[in-house]
């Protein structure tokens, strides 16, 4: 399972999650630190989740 955040021009900004994990659910929170520690600016952005062969794209923003 790999979870990455990117910004609005497609730029990765964070790996959230880059393991293999069991089928089920799970939680993950981004407290707004990109891959460099440094704190991601507010406004939109994009997430990939790729579970196996299956890819979802969605978005959010982050508020301060």
């Amino acid at each position: 399972m790999k979870l990455e955040i990117f910004n609005v021009l497609g730029q990765k900004v964070a790996t959230l999650v880059n393991e293999m994990r069991a089928a089920g659910q799970y939680a993950v929170s981004w407290n707004g630190v990109d891959d460099n520690g440094k704190l991601a600016s507010s406004g939109a952005y994009l997430l990939r989740l790729e579970a196996g062969s299956q890819v979802r794209l969605g978005r959010m923003a982050l508020l301060k």
